[in-house]
């Protein structure tokens, strides 16, 4: 008898595991409410925020771009750090407002990882661009004399990079962890947009490292990056 019931136990996981991308093609986002007129006026508003946000940063971009005056590693970060803004929101924010008019709003299995992904990597990279407008204003405020020196050209692009590859690693750690989740289970993410927590919440495998390993992995890059950048700035 216990060797029956042992049988039927791996059968079940089994079934389980197999159906992790045959049966879950895609995911249904629940969003925010489902109160129809609070729908509407949450759509409105976002929208409002959401062209303000890309009118403002785009802006900031091109002006900068287009004027020899501000052509200094503060705005040069600056421009970057709207860039970022942009992707970020362009990210999340366009399938937010979808969900405000469907019944219904699915998302394809790739699409829920490169919508994931690129939100981890414009946050992430937002978070050390931060850090190297930091580093800039220190060194123009307690080394004005030293500044051109230490913010050269190759140093703004060196930090720029730095920048750039934290937020792909971030981003990797989180979507690489995703395609390791199993989902066999129920569809539905308690969430307007895929990120990770509420995905974790529905896998049907164990998720002990899954879970930690991007987190760990996302909060070490940006840390140490922060800290070395600071730490860099004393030297």
């Amino acid at each position: 008898y216990q060797l029956k019931v042992h049988k039927n136990l791996i059968l079940f996981y089994n079934s389980l595991g197999h159906g992790n991308h045959t049966a879950m093609t895609g995911f249904i986002l629940l969003g925010l409410t489902h109160d129809p007129v609070l729908r509407i006026i949450l759509f409105t508003i976002s929208l409002c925020i959401y062209l303000v946000t890309i009118c403002g940063n785009l802006g900031t971009i091109i002006l900068i771009r287009i004027s020899s005056q501000l052509h200094h590693p503060m705005y040069f970060f600056l421009s970057h750090l709207a860039l970022a803004d942009v992707g970020y929101s362009s990210s999340v924010t366009p399938n937010m407002l979808v969900n405000f008019l469907v019944e219904t709003n699915t998302i394809s299995y790739p699409g829920c990882a490169i919508q994931l992904g690129s939100a981890v990597f414009f946050g992430s990279t937002e978070c050390i661009l931060l850090a190297a407008m930091a580093y800039d204003r220190f060194t123009a405020i307690c080394s004005p004399l030293l500044y051109s020196t230490k913010m050269s050209t190759q140093v703004c692009v060196q930090l720029l990079t730095v920048a750039y590859i934290g937020g792909f690693f971030d981003a990797s750690s989180f979507t690489i962890s995703f395609y390791f989740l199993l989902f066999c289970g129920p569809n539905q993410v308690n969430h307007f947009f895929c990120d990770f927590a509420p995905l974790v919440e529905l896998s049907c495998s164990d998720v002990s490292i899954p879970a930690v390993v991007p987190s760990f992995t996302a909060g070490s890059i940006i840390v140490v990056t922060a800290v070395v950048i600071k730490l860099y700035s004393y030297l």
